[in-house]
């Protein structure tokens, strides 16, 4: 009787409120006239690259690279895969099948570390690994980091083969304008 009491006594006690949990649309602003400014760095080659939302169709966000992105119920995505899927947590994965010969896994390994590019520091980042096998021996690895309410700060390219990661190409965001979050952007 004593143990039922005890049993039933802990089985009402008020739960700890639980943390509210980050999710995709935290992480990347989609909003027409949103626009991102990184420094890129493809194989040595240095430029600027300027990442413009211009349009908003079939519920797609596009941008002037041709991306057209979009937050669901599940995270935020473009016409083949998540780049972000929740919930956001370290470990999460998944996998997107973006054609009849390619496969690209994904897993958050950081969740709510900084991260510094020339825009500045930015806390609470998420980053997220994709890996996408080549062939027997070679594997494209992109690492993407997302900072909250900014969008992705950077983005890292290699080629792992032999056991070894040779850099492809970095991007690092340099400055950023977003558009003021109204009830339709949300």
């Amino acid at each position: 009787m004593c143990l039922a009491f005890a049993a039933a006594a802990c089985a009402s006690r008020p739960q700890a409120p639980r943390e509210p949990t980050a999710s995709a649309e935290d992480y990347y602003p989609l909003a027409i006239g949103n626009h991102w400014t990184y420094d890129t760095n493809f194989l040595g080659d240095r430029r600027e690259r300027r990442v413009e939302i211009l349009d908003r169709r079939d519920g797609y966000y596009i941008d002037n690279q041709g991306a057209h992105l979009a937050i669901d119920g599940l995270g935020l995505r473009d016409e083949k895969r998540y780049l972000l899927k929740e919930p956001i947590e370290v470990g999460h994965s998944w996998t997107n099948v973006v054609s009849a010969s390619s496969t690209e896994h994904y897993k958050i390994t950081d969740f709510g570390s900084p991260c510094r590019v020339p825009a500045g520091t930015f806390p609470k980042c998420v980053r997220v690994e994709s890996r996408n096998r080549m062939d027997e021996q070679r594997t494209l690895v992109n690492e993407l980091t997302f900072a909250p309410s900014v969008g992705i700060v950077r983005i890292e390219l290699t080629l792992e083969a032999g056991g070894k990661r040779v850099p492809q190409s970095t991007f690092e965001l340099k400055e950023f304008a977003l558009a003021p979050r109204t009830r339709e952007t949300r």
